[in-house]
């Protein structure tokens, strides 16, 4: 087996665990054979939003068809 890795960062005005939800919903909904997921980092952003922004930084690891 192969495996590659990208980095996706999801976002939620509700918590951190909604932040990493919402990149891992997105790699199981438009990658194929996603085996696991990493979270790398954990942000806020206030500056250019209304309320705070929770970011989640995550590696996701997929096999690569044959």
């Amino acid at each position: 087996m192969v495996f590659k890795k990208i980095t996706l960062i999801g976002t939620s005005t509700e918590s951190f665990d909604a932040a990493a939800d919402d990149a891992i919903d997105r790699a199981e909904d438009t990658l194929q054979n996603v085996y696991w997921v990493e979270v790398d980092e954990l942000g806020v952003e206030i500056a250019s939003v209304d309320d705070r922004q929770y970011q989640a930084e995550v590696t996701v690891a997929f096999e690569l068809e044959d």
